[in-house]
């Protein structure tokens, strides 16, 4: 019989707030999960698997800082380009691409130099964007990256399942290397800026 957790027994296995686990139950991407009344169950499988998962080898990308998207699971809109803003991986690579396009408050240059744009949801990468080399800029001063592409998703977190997109090769690197990793990231906003350690 599988050992089920409950939200926050699973929150503290996993040392981080129920609030941020909740993000991840509500984007649909841990398998398993059942309900008893109102709480949400979660198996423990599921919980040490996340526990497992490492961290993105930001050395191994070229450049000294990436930009980080932070978003949260996916909520309907009503916007002239799209109904959905954040991640769900039911929403299919074409929604999901509109709903995590901007507009941030951001440094274009530094995300546009980054070359690689990791979406993450309560600090896991669940997709990666590319196509960041050209950028608009609104009245309200954020930025937006029209060019954006979809390199791939993450379907399920635990196992874990991808959903690779990408037309490139050098993008289906990019999504290999980081979907699915754990990645801290920091910021009062959508965009956070980390240190890969590289020192070329």
């Amino acid at each position: 019989m599988d050992v089920l957790l409950t939200t926050g027994q699973a929150a503290a296995e996993l040392d981080c707030a129920i609030t941020t686990l909740r993000r991840l139950i509500r984007a649909d991407v841990l398998p398993g999960l059942s309900r008893r009344g109102v709480r949400v169950m979660i198996p423990i499988d599921v919980v040490q698997a996340l526990h497992q998962r490492p961290h993105a080898p930001l050395h191994r990308l070229d450049t000294r800082e990436i930009a980080v998207l932070r978003v949260d699971a996916a909520r309907p809109v009503v916007e002239s380009d799209r109904t959905w803003i954040g991640f769900a991986p039911h929403l299919g690579a074409v929604h999901l691409l509109k709903s995590l396009r901007g507009w941030w408050r951001c440094d274009p240059v530094s995300i546009a130099a980054g070359g690689v744009l990791p979406v993450t949801l309560s600090g896991y990468v669940v997709a990666v964007l590319t196509g960041l080399e050209r950028w608009e800029r609104n009245a309200e001063g954020r930025h937006a990256f029209p060019d954006a592409r979809l390199a791939g998703y993450v379907t399920d977190l635990a196992t874990p399942r991808l959903a690779i997109t990408a037309r490139t090769h050098r993008d289906r690197e990019l999504a290999e290397l980081l979907l699915g990793t754990r990645l801290a990231s920091h910021s009062g906003g959508a965009i956070a800026y980390v240190p890969t350690t590289s020192t070329d």
